[in-house]
């Protein structure tokens, strides 16, 4: 592991090092936890954005569509 300077404001350092307290584990491990949940979703979200320009590109043939609502299953209220 790499050691890494980060700058913090005081509420945010005492809300992180509360939130390690409650989840007991350092500061280090809450901060890794935290940026690799953010990366996730911040790859969730490219993944996203490049099925949306896909589907604007080539728009879901509608006859392909009404095929799977055929297959939908719907729970009965």
């Amino acid at each position: 592991m790499a050691n890494v300077r980060i700058v913090l404001d005081e509420e945010l350092l005492q809300a992180a090092d509360q939130a390690a307290l409650r989840t007991k584990q350092n500061r280090s491990a809450l901060v890794r936890q935290a940026l690799r949940q953010h990366l996730r979703r911040l790859e969730i979200l490219e993944l996203e954005r490049r099925d949306r320009e896909d589907y604007l590109r080539i728009p879901q043939d509608v006859a392909e569509a009404r095929m799977w609502e055929a297959e939908a299953v719907w729970p009965e209220e």
